[in-house]
């Protein structure tokens, strides 16, 4: 008797724990190519939120254990912006630029925006320059944009001109606007280079 008391104890607890796992949405971490598109479409932290700061711990120990770049970045842009934990914009950035130091190109981007507008640093135009260069001639199109950009402002040398028009002269752009703005840049570096250079930036792609 006892042990069929015993029994119908265990099921019925078996029962209640599977009720109370019914009632929740189990969130699996992302997937590094989930987690780079996020980041790529700057909704990382977004979606963070959007999943109620579920996977903190998570996010955690992908960023400082195993030393994923994108999730290293994560973590640093969740402690820059306070998102789901106490804000620390210090240590923030210090993971941040870990993750350029790894090669993750939206890292390097972002430390290239920052410099660029003054946030949560001091700005800071040439610094921005080596960044987005870095980042743009390893194919990433954001910063082929901004480097162009800045060198449009005199920023850089005109020695980087012939390498950021091949950059993006080069680039696949699906997005109607920005294909837009990417053709009006290249027409106005266009008109600072001299004709060789400008054949020579565009030898690659034609051939």
């Amino acid at each position: 008797m006892k042990k069929i008391i015993q029994s119908l104890l265990i099921f019925s607890l078996l029962n209640s724990v599977t009720a109370i796992a019914e009632d929740y949405e189990v969130i699996q971490v992302y997937t590094q190519d989930e987690l780079n598109s996020l980041i790529k479409k700057n909704k990382h932290l977004q979606r963070v939120k959007a999943d109620d700061c579920q996977l903190v711990q998570d996010i955690e120990a992908h960023a400082l254990k195993i030393q994923e770049p994108s999730y290293v970045f994560l973590w640093g842009d969740m402690l820059a912006w306070g998102v789901c934990v106490e804000r620390d914009a210090t240590l923030g950035m210090y993971y941040i630029d870990q993750a350029a130091k790894q090669g993750l190109l939206a890292a390097i981007e972002q430390l290239g925006r920052y410099y660029n507008n003054g946030t949560l640093v001091i700005k800071d135009k040439d610094k921005a320059t080596r960044y987005f260069r870095e980042a743009a001639l390893q194919g990433y199109l954001p910063a082929k944009i901004s480097y162009i950009k800045l060198l449009d402002q005199g920023y850089g040398s005109p020695l980087d001109y012939e390498d950021a028009y091949r950059a993006l002269n080069s680039s696949i752009i699906v997005n109607p606007k920005t294909k837009k703005e990417a053709e009006r840049l290249l027409a106005k570096l266009a008109k600072k280079m001299p004709g060789y250079a400008i054949a020579n930036a565009r030898k690659d792609y034609n051939d």
